[in-house]
């Protein structure tokens, strides 16, 4: 770990979080530097989530160390929470009460006064196009109105850095791309964002760097533009007609190319890396010499897919394991004292 201390916003050093037999987390580093939008990316039940919370003091850190803005986080649980605004991936609002009151109530949970809450909550609905449903219950709310409306709540006191915890699933894609354009406005603004998605589009749009993490572990990090060089300059993709000739293009690209090839037998798909892009012409030929039918042929720069699937053997929308201990045993796990003196004089 090279950057200053004083330059980052969230530093972690061999996180570990265990279930039971189960490592959902496993010597994980992170650091996010002040000012950028830095992602997580993995599928469903890579540790994702498990990470984040361990980060916002939700869940008890088993073993490594975590600092936000200088602050350890086991240690000063109260300072870190005052420094965070955290939305998880489903929202928290309560659907009985209006936007304009749940924006009170968290406000006044989170020390505000009465006047000062009030204002804020107004500002924020105006900031995220929420004015005019200001006087709705959530219950007629639609899930990208939701989903910004948890955004706001999070953002209530200002904080410097924010978690944003898979905030677009289940949104459409024009929704998508409003909180897109909400998440950069929070950035020009002097926030911070720590970001985990499983979508590859929404990192690659959006992050300055990204950890990539599968099944507990890092396995890379750095710019979409450095992890995509990772896996070659450009690449071939092929799609076969008989599955059966996947060991056989397998063997050519290794035999002509010294690259191992990444197979998609599901899909009869193959990509190749490759370091110059007239190495696809020596592929081509050598395939129909082996009279290998070739249904589809496409050569382009990798994409953050690709990349997942040259790190991990498989794509995001495997899930092979539980992020997160069901609640009971998240329960027992977590030992931290999560009462907020500010939130009891609310109360």
């Amino acid at each position: 770990m090279t950057t200053h201390d004083t330059d980052l916003a969230v530093r972690a050093t061999g996180l570990v979080k265990q279930f039971g037999d189960q490592r959902a987390v496993d010597h994980v580093d992170l650091e996010v530097r002040r000012g950028e939008v830095f992602g997580v990316l993995g599928p469903n039940g890579a540790g994702k989530t498990t990470t984040l919370r361990m980060l916002a003091t939700l869940l008890h850190i088993d073993a490594g160390e975590a600092t936000i803005f200088g602050h350890d986080v086991r240690a000063e649980p109260h300072a870190v929470r005052r420094l965070l605004g955290v939305t998880g991936q489903y929202a928290s609002v309560d659907e009985n009460l209006t936007a304009s009151e749940n924006l009170w109530l968290f406000a006044r949970l989170q020390g505000l006064g009465r006047t000062e809450a009030r204002a804020r909550g107004a500002e924020l609905l105006e900031q995220f196009d929420l004015a005019e449903a200001a006087r709705k219950p959530i219950s007629a709310f639609s899930g990208g109105m939701r989903r910004r409306l948890d955004l706001a709540a999070s953002l209530l006191t200002r904080p410097p850095l924010i978690f944003l915890d898979e905030p677009t699933t289940g949104l459409d894609p024009r929704t998508r791309g409003q909180m897109w354009d909400t998440i950069r406005d929070l950035v020009r603004t002097g926030c911070t964002v720590l970001l985990t998605t499983q979508y590859l589009d929404e990192a690659d749009q959006l992050a300055d760097r990204i950890a990539v993490i599968d099944r507990g572990r890092k396995v890379a990090e750095g710019t979409a533009d450095e992890l995509k060089s990772s896996v070659g300059q450009s690449a071939l993709q092929l799609q076969l007609a008989d599955p059966a000739d996947l060991p056989l293009v397998e063997q050519e690209v290794r035999r002509l190319l010294g690259e191992e090839a990444v197979l998609t037998p599901e899909a009869r798909r193959v990509n190749v890396p490759l370091t110059r892009t007239d190495q696809s012409v020596d592929v081509l030929v050598a395939l129909r010499d082996h009279d290998v039918v070739i249904e589809s042929v496409t050569v382009q720069k990798p994409s953050l897919d690709e990349v997942f699937l040259a790190l991990t053997g498989h794509d995001t929308h495997d899930a092979e394991r539980d992020d997160v201990a069901p609640p009971a045993q998240a329960d027992q796990a977590d030992h931290t004292d999560h009462t907020d003196p500010q939130m009891e004089a609310a109360r």
